[in-house]
């Protein structure tokens, strides 16, 4: 009887090990995917609803793909874009550092932007590097592309 146990001890540790083990390695699996392609930065994102508070820091990788910003959960196993921002008509509203509540959940020396397209309003930080990266990318953008960097 005893031994039964034992048994019945290691399958459920195994199980267990399993359940926690394979959605970590599949969220790793799934970021190093990303980050090979290319075009990835680490980047938190709120969204501004027209009325109301803010919604909160959600942690995520942003990836350039053509004339779009694809930001996905960073501890997500879902591959499509959870928020796809598009650089045709994208107005660059406002640029800020951190409020001192904000800071600890965002990456370090992060700065803000908040940028609109059309209905869609969100903030988007990171690091100063990417931020640079991203106005730059939006700077780029071909001829006849409206692209507001007030």
């Amino acid at each position: 009887m005893a031994e039964h146990l034992t048994d019945v001890g290691v399958v459920l540790a195994v199980l267990l090990g399993a359940v926690v083990v394979l959605p970590l390695a599949a969220v790793l699996l799934r970021r190093w995917v990303f980050q090979r392609r290319g075009g990835v930065v680490e980047c938190s994102l709120r969204t501004l609803p027209l009325d109301g508070a803010p919604g909160p820091w959600r942690l995520g990788i942003g990836r350039y793909k053509g004339d779009e910003l694809h930001w996905h959960r960073a501890f997500g196993l879902r591959v499509r874009p959870r928020q796809v921002i598009h650089r045709r008509g994208l107005v660059v509203s406002n640029r800020r550092s951190p409020d001192p509540a904000e800071a600890p959940g965002l990456p370090p020396e992060a700065g803000i932007v908040e940028v609109r397209n059309g209905e869609q309003r969100v903030e988007l930080a990171m690091s100063s590097a990417a931020l640079t990266g991203f106005l730059a990318w939006l700077e780029a953008a071909p001829p006849g592309f409206p692209v507001d960097l007030s």
